[in-house]
């Protein structure tokens, strides 16, 4: 056997010691490997869309612990390579509903930069599959700290919803000795009198988007798909009861683990 291999260094022309040289670095590198993948699957199992650059940030310090030495494009070849990239989607469903006559106020964050928490709360009503039904999630996210500061799941889009998730919203709150802008779409929910009245005596200036473009409300409409698409929620869930459990594990999620590069 000896003589074997020693033949076939000879023939390609590749020394005993680059031949084991070779050997070691390639069970290195398997073993690194494994090592990634193990970093990489907690993370994403509790949220599954996270993206590789969060991903990368979040397992450095382990990474650093275990010897391995690696780049951002290296990293995101490395997922690509295993299959482990997050495919892209795409939101095809509508729920605002802004054909109606209620006043619609004037966008106040257009030019509008928070310094600080709870200057500004951005709003939005998004959809949760329910077995052969739709469930309606209304989310109020602070527009400086991008916190989830209310939110409530129902299987109706009725004016309701959105007054219960405020409520959550004005009780979590920490800073409360100033007013806070409640932005949101020009949806009905949001336009109507009753909602109006009841956001104005929790403190709030309504604020509504002028057009249809998103980029208008850009902050409530990439909490939607965060929640949806990294969290899983745009799957098929079984109940209304179970959504509301995934919903309550994912904003503690949210809020608490994931990585927000808009606060560095």
């Amino acid at each position: 056997k000896a003589f074997k291999v020693k033949w076939l260094y000879e023939c390609f022309g590749i020394s005993k010691q680059a031949y084991y040289k070779r050997k070691r670095v390639s069970k290195a590198k398997e073993k690194h490997s494994q090592i990634i993948k193990d970093l990489i699957k907690p993370i994403r199992h509790s949220m599954p869309r996270y993206g590789g650059e969060k991903l990368l940030l979040d397992i450095k310090d382990q990474l650093k612990a275990n010897n391995i030495k690696i780049g951002r494009d290296k990293f995101l070849n490395f997922l690509r390579i295993n299959h482990m990239q997050v495919p892209k989607t795409k939101r095809c469903f509508i729920t605002t509903d802004s054909n109606h006559s209620f006043r619609k106020e004037p966008n106040l964050i257009k030019d509008f930069i928070p310094t600080k928490p709870e200057q500004a709360f951005v709003c939005d009503i998004t959809y949760i599959k329910i077995e052969n039904d739709y469930a309606y999630l209304a989310l109020v996210t602070d527009l400086y700290s991008k916190k989830i500061m209310g939110y409530k799941l129902d299987n109706n889009m009725k004016v309701q919803l959105v007054k219960d998730a405020l409520e959550m919203a004005v009780n979590n709150r920490i800073y409360k000795n100033e007013k806070v802008i409640h932005h949101s779409d020009r949806g009905l929910q949001y336009c109507c009198p009753d909602f109006k009245l009841f956001a104005q005596n929790l403190g709030m200036i309504c604020s509504n988007t002028q057009n249809s473009d998103p980029y208008e409300n850009a902050v409530a409409e990439r909490i939607n798909g965060i929640l949806k698409y990294e969290f899983g929620l745009i799957r098929n869930i079984p109940s209304l009861n179970i959504a509301q459990k995934m919903l309550h594990e994912a904003v503690f999620t949210y809020n608490n683990k994931r990585r927000h590069y808009s606060l560095k």
